[in-house]
């Protein structure tokens, strides 16, 4: 049999909101212990004997699923490990192949509960007398695409006497795709509480990231946000958080109204404010939907723009 060769790789969305697969620590702890060896971790150590010093590191967005190769004798066993709290779609392929097979035929697509794994595909020779050789990629998204979203109402995420919507439905900005048409930017100082607008379990955080800036390219997907999953299927983003300004952890039950961050200013933003909108998997395609929301004076209007 030829050489194995495997790759995984996810894509990166378009929205400043996407993740991509493999990461690294946004900070890097270093600590000396009693018997004066230096030590560095990416998190602080449960009973430092010294000071502990934080380093801040350049870092990247989390993984939303590894792909993982087992071999089982004549064939690979392709596996998908989601690493959220709440369910996701991939989608498998091959980027390159020779002499071989996938059961199912790829591109192939699984849905994986909460922390959970799935098979993807069986991969074999689909000539025995020959070896086969083959690379794949991986494409994840968040969300389940049998969700069936209810019609409710949804509470003002933000803790202020008044507000201000900066960009609205298809704002020109930054609300033309389909993750972000129906977001809402909310203007907010740095630092405003950001609550549950329903209930819901946290499914994703990301809070290590404290610059922003109008490079795409490099803030696309590096701004702080909460991931709240509800019952029917739906979820909630909150992003451009402050620096550790996510106030809740992944598979936290969380009731509407409840403080779960602090906005700020991180990502691919012109200035503090929150990214709220309400979004559902269709199917390896992560899209927001209009909804309503409740405000001091009664039901919002939201309009374009």
């Amino acid at each position: 049999m030829s050489n194995l060769r495997r790759h995984a790789a996810l894509l990166i969305g378009a929205a400043a909101l996407a993740t991509a697969f493999g990461a690294g620590a946004a900070k890097i702890y270093r600590w000396t212990d009693r018997n004066g060896i230096t030590h560095y971790g990416d998190h602080a150590p449960n009973a430092p004997t010294a000071q502990v010093q934080m380093i801040p590191v350049e870092g990247e967005p989390s993984a939303i699923a590894q792909l993982r190769i087992e071999n089982d004798g004549d064939r690979f066993l392709a596996f998908a490990d989601n690493r959220l709290s709440g369910p996701i779609e991939v989608q498998l392929d091959f980027s390159r192949s020779d002499n071989v097979i996938g059961q199912p035929v790829l591109p192939a697509r699984a849905t994986v509960g909460a922390r959970g794994t799935a098979l993807v595909a069986v991969l074999s020779s689909a000539d025995p007398d020959r070896g086969f050789d083959f690379e794949l990629q991986m494409e994840s998204l968040p969300g389940d695409p049998t969700a069936r979203p209810r019609n409710v109402d949804y509470l003002l995420p933000l803790q202020q006497a008044q507000f201000r919507i900066d960009q609205g439905y298809g704002g020109q900005f930054s609300h033309r795709d389909e993750q972000n048409r129906y977001a809402v930017d909310f203007a907010a100082d740095i630092g405003t509480p950001v609550l549950a607008a329903r209930d819901g379990v946290v499914m994703q955080v990301e809070s290590d990231f404290d610059k922003a800036g109008l490079n795409l390219e490099r803030y696309g997907g590096r701004a702080n946000f909460v991931r709240i999953l509800h019952d029917d299927g739906t979820m909630t983003l909150y992003a451009h958080l402050k620096s550790e300004g996510a106030l809740v952890r992944v598979g936290q039950r969380v009731r509407a109204g409840q403080q779960i961050g602090l906005s700020g200013n991180t990502g691919f933003t012109t200035g503090p404010h929150l990214h709220f909108a309400v979004q559902v998997n269709r199917g390896m395609r992560l899209e927001s939907i209009p909804f309503r929301m409740i405000g001091p004076a009664g039901p919002l209007r939201i309009s374009g723009g």
